[in-house]
């Protein structure tokens, strides 16, 4: 039935059928594969499901999982009704399975869906990197950065890094901060504005006045120049711990930038 549907046009003109058969399906004792195959053709019609098929959709993941099924050979089993797992199928998945706080999950189908042949994309990272920077898990969160950077080459949408560096603030963990824009640059992927300022101020925070200078002139190398008053509050910080030198070296700098 829903391979006929997909010549109608516009293509989103089945999405109550869609709607109706996929929370039908997710309902039955037998939801999956047929349930993904249903999301899939929803997906590719540029609707979205209700908001209710997370929940049910997590649940009818979680007890084939139970089953002992492997993340992969679940998708695979789509194959069996003439559909093959896409990443916009995973990706709603592991939506779905954060949606539900069901983080651990939710990385155990980010590292099965390559095996059917889904491999991770930066909004599948971004997804899941998210929502462990909500439940304040930054060390799962950074492993999963430097994961997808390093293995797959892929680079963090710019809202998912302040996510993250905004997570690692609340955290008081503002070293593993720096670390984390100095590892992006390296790697090749440009950090901005809103970044840079946002572990400057959590520098100034915590008082560490050399580490604050330390990204205000990493900063300033990229073309970014922080707003006067962070730069006044570095300049009397370094002042106030009698740093002259760096104090110095960074008003310099400022002044070259015609700041």
């Amino acid at each position: 039935m829903m391979q006929s549907f997909i010549s109608i046009r516009p293509r989103y003109k089945p999405r109550l059928t869609y709607s109706y058969l996929l929370s039908y399906t997710l309902q039955s004792s037998h939801p999956l594969p047929l349930a993904l195959a249903i999301l899939q053709r929803t997906l590719r019609s540029g609707c979205l499901p209700i908001p209710q098929t997370h929940v049910l959709l997590s649940s009818a993941w979680l007890d084939r999982r139970c089953l002992s099924h492997s993340v992969a050979n679940i998708f695979l089993e789509m194959q069996s009704i003439g559909y093959h797992p896409d990443c916009g199928t995973c990706n709603y998945l592991l939506s779905s399975l954060c949606a539900v706080d069901q983080l651990v999950e939710a990385v155990n189908v980010l590292k099965g869906m390559g095996g059917a042949g889904c491999i991770p994309d930066s909004n599948s990272y971004d997804i899941v990197i998210g929502a462990m920077c909500k439940a304040r898990r930054t060390s799962d969160a950074q492993d999963l950065m430097k994961q997808m950077v390093e293995k797959y080459g892929l680079t963090p949408d710019h809202g998912t890094v302040v996510k993250f560096l905004t997570a690692l603030r609340t955290n008081k963990e503002i070293w593993k901060a720096v670390e984390v824009i100095e590892f992006l640059e390296k790697e090749g992927n440009s950090v901005g504005f809103e970044s840079y300022e946002l572990v400057v101020e959590g520098c100034l925070a915590r008082r560490e006045y050399v580490l604050a200078a330390k990204v205000v002139m990493g900063m300033t190398e990229r073309g970014f120049i922080p707003y006067i008053k962070v730069r006044l509050k570095i300049i009397e910080g370094l002042a106030s711990i009698d740093e002259w030198k760096i104090a110095c070296a960074v008003r310099e700098r400022f002044a070259k930038l015609k700041s």
